[in-house]
């Protein structure tokens, strides 16, 4: 039996994730809370399962094996609530981006997991560990993440190579140095001046903007922000130090001219260095920490990039599970859809500058994840709407709404609109608390049955 990191290179590629992941959206996810057609876009990500099943019908002890592979959580969302709306009650989402929504999903799908193990259920992923009342994955399975585009953050700041097309019309130099609208976690563009990327490529050929407003591809990527005159300036009159056109050109194809990036609305956590703001290639400082950008609302929320690097060093199960688990539940690969992409973008935020991590308790570690990247695109992403609806009257928008489905039998699908299930009023807010007091006694419950003779104790008891 294939096991360890073969499984990764000979049981999936990167198409065979993206369709899966796709057919999935279309036929389980309802129409509620997806895009309104020719109107809205929203971005999409999904855990998948893959596993290698052995071929029963056959006889011998060398059965061959099949490989399945199935979807067991999705997430749909662009928004990101501001600091002033967050509440101490916790009743209230504060970050609807798609990846978040997905991983939260696969929390829930792995809590159900674990019962189906306590009961002694054989279709669990889950088997007693080496030590009395932990449990572990099965060896036979791994989870693949799966975005629609890239993440937010660090791996947006992608080089623009000179034989592309520029991305936009630059703006003044005074709206970059006091900026009087911040851009949302979805960067809307007026869709007059606005063309979508040419759907032939997996690299954004042209998008023209309004001067004096800030935009980008998808709900991370800003454009705005650069200096006046007709195209971005080239490298040589950025006035880049060594390290920094080091820095941008190391992501570039060898002989390959870098003139630009693409820039992202997440903002650097108080603390870090912060962003040059320079002109072209060097406006952004690369490996930072950001939190998602608000509308007028600094958020508190930590861009998708940050995210997914912690997940690849402490683990997708969350704290409450890994008091049951022998070891941290990883992803083995992250696929990303087709957008503007880089390889190297990508493998810094999520493993390159986490090489310096130390100190982590046992079974922790930098794990050296899969990337690749897909060819489809979304239908529902900006640019195939866009590309859909051409000259169509009114604006582009993101979609309000967050769609969260697990692979659970009870109540698998939520839908929400900022942060509270669409559809709740003022009035039916103030009951959310009672409802997720009583959603956490029950989990607590559930955890104190799974946990008995646990060295800890009955947890939530």
């Amino acid at each position: 039996m294939v096991r360890g990191p073969a499984l990764t290179q000979t049981m999936w590629t990167a198409d065979e994730i993206a369709r899966l992941c796709y057919e999935h959206y279309g036929t389980r996810l309802p129409k509620k809370g997806k895009p309104e057609p020719n109107r809205e876009w929203t971005l999409l990500a999904a855990v998948v399962k893959v596993q290698l099943v052995a071929d029963w019908a056959c006889g011998g002890s060398n059965r061959p094996t099949q490989v399945t592979k199935e979807v067991v959580s999705m997430g749909t969302g662009t928004k990101c609530i501001g600091q002033s709306k967050m509440r101490k009650s916790g009743d209230i989402l504060n970050d609807s981006h798609a990846e978040v929504i997905a991983r939260r999903s696969f929390q829930r799908y792995l809590h159900y997991q674990l019962h189906l193990a306590a009961a002694l259920k054989e279709d669990s992923i889950f088997v007693p560990g080496t030590q009395r009342g932990l449990w572990k994955l099965r060896p036979d399975l791994l989870f693949v993440f799966f975005s629609s585009h890239t993440p937010c953050g660090d791996a947006s700041i992608i080089p623009m190579l000179e034989f592309e097309d520029q991305p936009c019309c630059p703006v003044s130099r005074d709206w970059a140095n006091n900026p009087s609208v911040e851009a949302d976690g979805n960067l809307e563009a007026p869709e007059n001046k606005k063309k979508c990327e040419d759907l032939g490529s997996p690299v954004t050929k042209k998008m023209r903007l309004e001067p004096g407003i800030p935009d980008g591809v998808g709900h991370h990527q800003s454009f705005g922000n650069q200096e006046s005159g007709p195209i971005p300036p080239s490298i040589s009159g950025s006035n880049l130090t060594t390290q920094e056109l080091a820095t941008v050109t190391g992501m570039a194809p060898s002989g390959a001219k870098v003139v630009d990036v693409y820039r992202t609305g997440a903002k650097c956590v108080p603390g870090e260095a912060g962003d040059s703001g320079k002109p072209g290639a060097a406006y952004h400082q690369v490996g930072l920490l950001r939190v998602k950008p608000g509308r007028g609302d600094r958020t508190c929320s930590m861009s998708c990039s940050d995210k997914l690097a912690r997940w690849n060093v402490l683990g997708c199960q969350g704290a409450l599970l890994m008091h049951l688990l022998e070891k941290p539940i990883y992803l083995s690969a992250v696929v990303i859809g087709r957008c503007p992409y880089s390889q190297e973008a990508m493998q810094r935020a999520l493993t390159g500058r986490c090489q310096n991590v130390s100190a982590l308790p046992k079974g922790f570690g930098v794990q050296e994840v899969k990337i690749q990247q897909s060819g489809l695109l979304f239908e529902h992403s900006r640019c195939a709407v866009q590309a859909k609806r051409a000259d169509g009257p009114g604006r582009l928008v993101p979609c309000g709404a967050a769609i969260s489905w697990s692979a659970v039998p009870e109540q698998p699908l939520d839908v929400t609109a900022n942060g509270f299930p669409q559809g709740t009023t003022k009035k039916g807010i103030r009951c959310l608390q009672a409802s997720l007091v009583w959603k956490l006694y029950s989990v607590g419950s559930h955890t104190g049955s799974l946990n008995s003779g646990h060295p800890l104790g009955e947890l939530g008891n």
